[in-house]
């Protein structure tokens, strides 16, 4: 590269010239694969450089950590368990005992399964229990066993009956659950017939269905359809949600054995193959990358704006749930996507998602709202007693340049006239006669009564809203004897005390 560059240096500019002449010159197009390859990157992280890029500036802070990397007792408390459940005990006493093995305040499960059914039953620990609504309403997959109660006169019916119980079904839960027996639409996506024996008369099925369905009420419905009568045999789950039982299941003993070699020999390596993080569970929604300075006010609720995303799945689509995460690949919430692809390629402000379910606890990152130029203004302001303590104008105090500078987003529609800013002003002319017009006819009306009654020898009934300023008639008290008497200064007193500190006490209350 030396010599070339020394040989070039010597070329006069004729040669140059006919070099470039001489020469093609052109961009070729390449087939580079990236240097950085994240196909292999474990939860969240994987396929991280197919993420398009909004922005690539962003300042780390040193708080948070990668999923795997947490430390014991984090890192069970935001985990999840794919357990097969054994047959016999109900899904609450199993997850019951998985709360007093592993010492935890919560648990929770991706759904019910009966007693006798086995399978896949995902556990979810503490801060993961944020995660349970979503697993419950998760598709999920079946493994049967049907007996017919006879010989079915065409063994090739019974593919078919299963092809026609698939879509929408009408379903009645049966007698033995626990729930009210109400019609029910469920949906079957998808069935297949694995084995089929004629001598036995049962047969082997497998069924992809919505949560909710009753695969013991299938079983009767199939057997009414091919006219001999059925029911379930037995019954396994091979998937719930996107968690299937090739996905690390575990069974009761691995968890008790796990937690047995931590306490006495303090290798963690067993437990923490046992406990999954809850990212697992979030690997089928599309990725939105929130900047570190962002991410704590996500987890008190407020919505991703532009400037704090990084990069973002292809094809989000408005309304979509997708997942927030960190540049560390940590779950922050799932969130309802405010803008779809297209419109965060090119637009330079607005909101990105807001939040439907937070998952990181808040403060896990430090808090970077309210440092900018006017919100430190607005701080020293209301220190100094210009503002009050909400940040809002007091007439008088406030300095005049205030409303023409500041802007309070946060302001009403009727606010707005005045930079968003609370007008104590007295309200205009017309406003104020539109209120006092009604109390003038009435004073009129009073005072003609008054008139009347005058005339006729009665004395008028002292009023509130009469002009010489009468006060309103005191309270009368009853005295031991029974006889009434005037309400003295104190009596009053005491009386309005103990009317306001019972207020207080409701308030309060």
């Amino acid at each position: 590269m030396a010599a070339a560059s020394s040989s070039s240096a010597g070329l006069s500019s004729d040669q140059v010239t006919e070099l470039q002449q001489s020469g093609d010159f052109s961009i070729k197009s390449e087939a580079v694969t990236p240097k950085l390859d994240t196909s292999q990157w474990p939860l969240l992280l994987k396929n991280y450089d197919k993420l398009l890029v909004r922005s690539s500036h962003f300042t780390p802070i040193p708080t948070g950590v990668s999923p795997l990397k947490r430390d014991l007792q984090t890192y069970v408390k935001s985990g999840v368990i794919n357990l097969d459940k054994p047959s016999n005990p109900s899904s609450h006493e199993v997850v019951a005992w998985l709360k007093r093995i592993l010492r935890v305040e919560k648990t929770g499960h991706s759904g019910t399964l009966d007693p006798k059914v086995t399978g896949c039953l995902i556990v979810c620990i503490d801060r993961a229990t944020r995660l349970v609504k979503s697993q419950q309403g998760a598709g999920k997959e079946y493994v049967c066993v049907v007996r017919f109660h006879d010989t079915l006169p065409d063994e090739k019916a019974l593919p078919r009956a299963l092809e026609t119980l698939t879509g929408a079904l009408f379903q009645r839960p049966p007698l033995i659950s626990a729930v009210k027996r109400q019609l029910r639409v469920r949906t079957i996506y998808e069935s297949k017939l694995i084995e089929y024996d004629n001598k036995r008369n049962m047969g082997v099925f497998w069924v992809s269905c919505e949560a909710g369905t009753y695969i013991r009420t299938l079983c009767v419905h199939l057997g009414l359809l091919l006219g001999v009568g059925a029911h379930m045999q037995e019954l396994r789950r091979v998937r719930s949600g996107i968690t299937g039982e090739n996905d690390d299941i575990v069974s009761m003993h691995d968890v008790l054995d796990a937690q047995w070699l931590y306490d006495n020999t303090r290798d963690e390596t067993y437990l923490r193959r046992v406990v999954r993080p809850l990212e697992s569970l979030l690997t089928n929604f599309k990725r939105i990358v929130v900047k570190d300075s962002a991410v704590n006010a996500v987890c008190y609720g407020a919505k991703l704006m532009i400037p704090g995303l990084l990069r973002y799945e292809s094809d989000i689509e408005v309304n979509e749930e997708v997942v927030l995460m960190t540049t560390k690949g940590e779950a922050i919430a799932i969130g309802i996507a405010m803008m779809s692809t297209v419109d965060l390629a090119s637009c330079d402000h607005g909101v990105v998602a807001k939040v439907k379910r937070c998952i990181m606890n808040r403060d896990l990152y430090p808090r970077r709202w309210g440092l900018g130029p006017k919100a430190q203004e607005k701080k020293k302001m209301i220190k100094k007693g210009e503002l009050d303590k909400y940040g809002k104008k007091i007439d008088g105090v406030t300095p005049q340049g205030w409303s023409k500078e500041y802007v309070d987003y946060n302001a009403t529609d009727g606010e707005g006239a005045n930079g968003g800013l609370v007008s104590t002003q007295p309200q205009s002319q017309p406003q104020a006669q539109a209120t006092i017009t009604p109390i003038e006819v009435d004073g009129e009306e009073k005072e003609k009564k008054r008139k009347r009654e005058s005339e006729v020898g009665v004395p008028a009934t002292p009023s509130k809203t009469d002009e010489d300023g009468e006060k309103k008639k005191k309270k009368k008290v009853k005295t031991e004897d029974g006889a009434e008497r005037e309400e003295t200064a104190e009596e009053r007193a005491r009386r309005k005390a103990e009317k306001k500190a019972k207020k207080e006490k409701k308030a309060e209350a």
